[in-house]
């Protein structure tokens, strides 16, 4: 793809509206890759981070998706130092509910005055008076569910966030979260090789909700040579990375992939497969593959 002014392929992965409102191009970025090993820390290259961030935009890429757990705080700061101010067609969202001890250490904390707590430096860190979607990290099973989602709805009523979402939930707990308050998006771990989620999927499917795969390209031995991804890869003149992107866009309209990385080279390879079109065959084809 190079760096040809002006080419902006993530609009090539249609558009979806979060909540009905809020309008992205499909294909957006995840930036917990943004920190150091374990999700801890600053990265290597800072710099390049920036790149990355001021790269994804310059491409089409209209909504980002980050943590205050990514670092913590790291990801969400280098957000605001790359983007800030935030053009009017960037959707910026964000999450809360786990903390770290650590590297690679995650505990969920659900309190709703920790959730408070972590709405407010978000909004700090990341230079926003709005969220344009809040995350509940994880259901905390250790406080009701009724007080972790009424504390964000407060926050929202207060103007502090726009909607609401869920990450790793099953049908079950939608439905009990959609009794509370309205939800808008789930974001499950979701992938060609890994499809666990896909009821999570087709319910969010019914119910219009944005479905946001994390780790959307796991293709490990789908794409050994001489496995389904890598003849059809061939075909394209794509890799097999880019087409497992391309199968996800092609899975759903609601479908809003998030591949992430800390290099302006492997962004650009993952923003190019929106502009990659499966035949109907080799939608099936890569289905039935694992």
């Amino acid at each position: 793809m190079g760096n040809d002014a002006g080419r902006q392929p993530a609009k090539a992965s249609g558009t979806y509206r979060i909540g009905g409102d809020l309008q992205v191009d499909r294909l957006g970025y995840g930036a917990m890759q943004l920190t150091g090993p374990g999700v801890w820390g600053d990265p290597l290259d800072p710099a390049e981070a920036v790149r990355v961030l001021r790269r994804a935009y310059e491409l089409g890429v209209t909504f980002i998706d980050t943590a205050d757990s990514y670092g913590p705080f790291v990801s969400e700061m280098l957000i605001r130092e790359a983007l800030h101010p935030y053009a009017d067609d960037l959707v910026i969202a964000t999450k809360a509910g786990l903390t770290r001890a650590g590297p690679a250490d995650w505990r969920p904390v659900g309190r709703p005055e920790y959730l408070r707590q972590q709405c407010e430096l978000s909004l700090r860190h990341l230079g926003l008076e709005s969220i344009g979607l809040y995350q509940l990290h994880r259901i905390d099973a250790q406080v009701p569910l009724a007080d972790q989602l009424g504390e964000l709805a407060l926050l929202k009523q207060e103007g502090k966030i726009r909607h609401i979402g869920l990450s790793e939930v099953t049908v079950d707990e939608i439905e009990a979260a959609r009794e509370i308050t309205p939800i808008v998006s789930v974001q499950n771990l979701y992938n060609l090789a890994d499809r666990s989620a896909e009821g999570v999927l087709d319910y969010c499917e019914r119910n219009d909700l944005a479905f946001i795969p994390w780790f959307p390209m796991a293709t490990g031995n789908l794409a050994k040579p001489g496995g389904p991804l890598d003849a059809i890869s061939t075909g394209h003149g794509a890799t097999p990375a880019q087409l497992a992107l391309a199968w996800l866009l092609r899975r759903s309209p609601v479908v809003l992939p998030i591949p992430g990385t800390s290099s302006v080279a492997h962004l650009e390879e993952n923003v190019a497969a929106a502009e990659v079109r499966l035949t109907d065959d080799e939608y099936e084809a890569l289905a039935k593959a694992t």
